[in-house]
């Protein structure tokens, strides 16, 4: 009877031993959130899964550029002078059709680096911690806006813009091998003979006789004198 009676007060006792933690969180605050509905807040700087808002894209490709392991891929096609794309929250117009925005979560290893270079902060990291799949290729988000059929005829648009450019560069080049040269008369400058120099004149002075008397002189000419006979 005794044994009995101890068997009941051992498990009562255990049972209450086991049950102190339990009865004691039965008083305080819940602190259990009912997940996955209810999810626990992040913090305000976190590195999470990453969103691209096209309609502040430009294509600059500053983001691909500065990823340390080559997750992001741009391709851009240049608009033609027709093309009314519109601009950024910011104001600055665009240039570029985006046709390609891709970037493998699987490769990303949210470092940010991509965050900071972007001029119209259109890339940034969001509070999304839960993007798990099943096969590796749905971790490869696409956030170009347009569709392949769009992409295909701005690609076309733009191909037929660059062949007339080099048809028409082509053509001009022709043209211009094909005109004759106009061919520019050498003009030669006769050189005039120099004129003699003039002699200059010589004073001559009257020659005086002893007498008085003027004596008449004869110019001197080149021809040399004879020699006197002697008498």
């Amino acid at each position: 009877m005794k044994t009995y009676f101890q068997n009941i007060y051992s498990a009562l006792y255990t049972t209450l031993v086991g049950m102190k933690i339990t009865f004691k969180h039965m008083f305080v605050p819940s602190v259990t959130i009912q997940y996955p509905s209810v999810k626990p807040r992040m913090v305000d700087r976190v590195r999470n899964r990453l969103y691209v808002n096209m309609d502040d894209c430009i294509g600059c490709d500053q983001c691909s550029r500065a990823c340390p392991v080559s997750c992001i891929t741009i391709e851009t096609v240049k608009a033609l002078p027709t093309d009314d794309i519109g601009k950024t929250s910011q104001g600055k117009k665009k240039a570029l059709w985006v046709t390609q925005f891709d970037i493998d979560i699987a490769k990303c290893c949210f470092c940010q680096l991509c965050v900071f270079p972007c001029p119209t902060e259109c890339i940034y990291m969001t509070d999304a911690y839960e993007f798990t799949e099943f096969d590796r290729k749905d971790l490869n988000y696409s956030f170009v806006t347009l569709t392949p059929a769009e992409i295909a005829e701005k690609k076309a648009n733009y191909a037929k813009m660059e062949a007339e450019k080099a048809a028409e560069k082509a053509a001009a080049a022709a043209a211009k091998a094909a005109a004759p040269k106009a061919e520019t008369p050498a003009v030669v400058k006769a050189s005039a003979p120099a004129a003699p120099k003039a002699a200059a004149p010589v004073e001559t002075k009257p020659a005086t006789a002893p007498d008085g008397e003027q004596v008449k002189q004869t110019p001197a000419t080149d021809t040399p004198n004879e020699p006197q006979k002697e008498a």
